[in-house]
């Protein structure tokens, strides 16, 4: 068949099931679009026998009447989740060509439930990034616009779906890294609670807000993902919260009539461009068709979101990036005289830019003198902007807003600026600090005639409530079903 790219992971599911297609054509049909659109540079890794392979076993499974709902379908993993399979680099050459031993608890699941691994996605160094222009192989091109973005650090997962060379990806959201290229590309994203889904072999950026999750066409594919990735692994993650998995499309299509969505006035401010406020604007009157309730609300601590994450994220990134060292695994350089040369040679050879950047902001605030004066007023405040987010729900049931001020910028607009691309996140911060889901879903077009994404916001644990509220509003519209031409 060839318009299986076409279909959403429902779709899909449903013809392999019923042995229209099988696994093994369905891999070959994707493998074959990565090579074809290759210069999008979405994969930095394919291992064509392994992916066969799984898809043979896949139709092995389904002709025995197994009827696990992602059996057979191709599924691309961003490559901070290591793999045995794959090379391991998170979009870094100090990982050049690293294979792992064991597989990540996120991709070990979605394996288990019989998706097929097409390969691994580009991303930016270390998940450090929001355009995807660090990654130290190649950057990742929008497929709307090639000329521009396609966000970060989840890049190369958002246009591997919108370029539709996998019918769905993973990616990570530390600070907004699902969510803003979803919206930049024109897809669906969506962050768990923290905690929902296991860190366990998610190579670390920051620790207390990295949390892994889905990229799809839609609400629908993301809900089928999201049920298998999640679940407690006490045993390997200690921050999983003991929260049994569940199935997330139970509730999809249930009635959003007198749902009340939060609309923070701090997210509609002068920062905010005219075309992607226009967006979300008509997106909120499309729920409000559909039996919603609008209801103005206050996040007060929105702009303080931007300092607080970026001494808190560097902090902890300068204590996770300090095993990259050359001496265990990873790059080493090969001139050096004592140990102390060896890793100031490995590290200063391997690591970018930005890396360097966020490690030395990190060193700084945890350093004697400086703890006190801004790593702990930090998590102080960032205990306040959770806060923020209780007393809004006492008033509403989801808060919708945008993604992102403006629509994907042109490649290298920024990149002599990085407070630029820093403040781009001033979204999708407060939601990552107070560990809260949150999702991305196409809601219109904007300048360039570019991508718009609306993010909706849930209490801790309601990732049900905004997938539901997102397949409505799907159900309504057809931007999702939207393809970048050529594609």
């Amino acid at each position: 068949m060839s318009d299986l790219h076409e279909l959403t992971v429902a779709q899909l599911a449903k013809k392999l099931q019923a042995r229209e297609v099988s696994a093994v054509e369905t891999a070959r049909h994707f493998l074959a679009r990565g090579v074809q659109h290759d210069k999008l540079g979405a994969y930095l890794d394919v291992n064509e026998a392994v992916t066969l392979a799984q898809a043979q076993a896949a139709d092995a499974r389904i002709a025995s009447g197994d009827a696990s709902p992602l059996l057979g379908v191709p599924v691309a993993h961003k490559d901070i989740f290591v793999t045995k399979d794959f090379a391991s680099t998170a979009g870094s050459k100090m990982l050049e060509n690293y294979r792992s031993p064991f597989d990540a608890t996120v991709v070990a699941k979605l394996s288990d439930a019989g998706a097929v691994t097409l390969g691994k996605l580009n991303c930016d160094e270390f998940a450090m990034g929001s355009s995807n222009e660090n990654s130290a192989y190649k950057p990742v091109l929008n497929p709307w616009d090639t000329s521009r973005i396609p966000g970060g650090s989840s890049g190369g997962s958002a246009v591997a779906v919108a370029a539709r060379l996998a019918p769905a990806a993973t990616g990570t959201d530390t600070g907004g890294s699902i969510r803003q290229p979803a919206a930049f590309c024109g897809i669906t994203g969506i962050k768990p609670t923290y905690g929902r889904a296991s860190r366990y072999g998610m190579i670390a950026f920051a620790s207390s807000l990295d949390q892994a999750g889905p990229m799809a066409r839609t609400a629908e594919d993301c809900a089928l993902l999201l049920s298998q990735m999640c679940g407690p692994d006490p045993d390997r993650d200690s921050t999983s919260l003991d929260v049994p998995a569940e199935d997330f499309t139970r509730t999809l299509g249930d009635s959003i009539e007198g749902l009340r969505i939060g609309v923070p006035k701090e997210f509609f401010s002068e920062g905010l461009s005219v075309d992607v406020r226009s967006a979300i604007a008509s997106a909120l009157k499309e729920y409000e068709k559909l039996g919603a309730k609008l209801v103005d609300i206050t996040l007060p601590r929105t702009e303080l979101s931007i300092p607080v994450y970026y001494i808190i994220a560097p902090a902890e990134a300068s204590s996770n990036l300090s095993r990259f060292d050359g001496v265990k695994f990873g790059h080493r350089t090969k001139a050096h005289g004592d140990l102390i040369e060896m890793y100031k040679k490995t590290r200063a050879e391997a690591f970018g830019d930005e890396v360097k950047r966020r490690i030395m902001i990190g060193a700084y605030v945890l350093s004697h003198g400086y703890y006190d004066a801004y790593y702990l007023q930090a998590q102080k405040i960032r205990r306040m902007i959770a806060d923020d987010f209780q007393q809004a729900f006492k008033v509403c049931d989801v808060i919708a807003g945008p993604v992102a001020p403006t629509v994907a910028w042109k490649i290298g607009e920024k990149s002599d600026d990085p407070v630029a691309n820093y403040l781009a996140d001033i979204f999708t911060l407060p939601g990552s600090l107070a560990g809260l889901p949150g999702m991305s879903i196409p809601c219109g077009f904007g300048a360039g005639n570019m991508p718009v994404g609306m993010q909706l916001l849930g209490n801790y644990c309601a990732e049900s409530k905004l997938l539901n509220a997102a397949h409505r509003f799907q159900q309504a519209t057809d931007f999702h079903l939207r393809t970048p031409e050529g594609f």
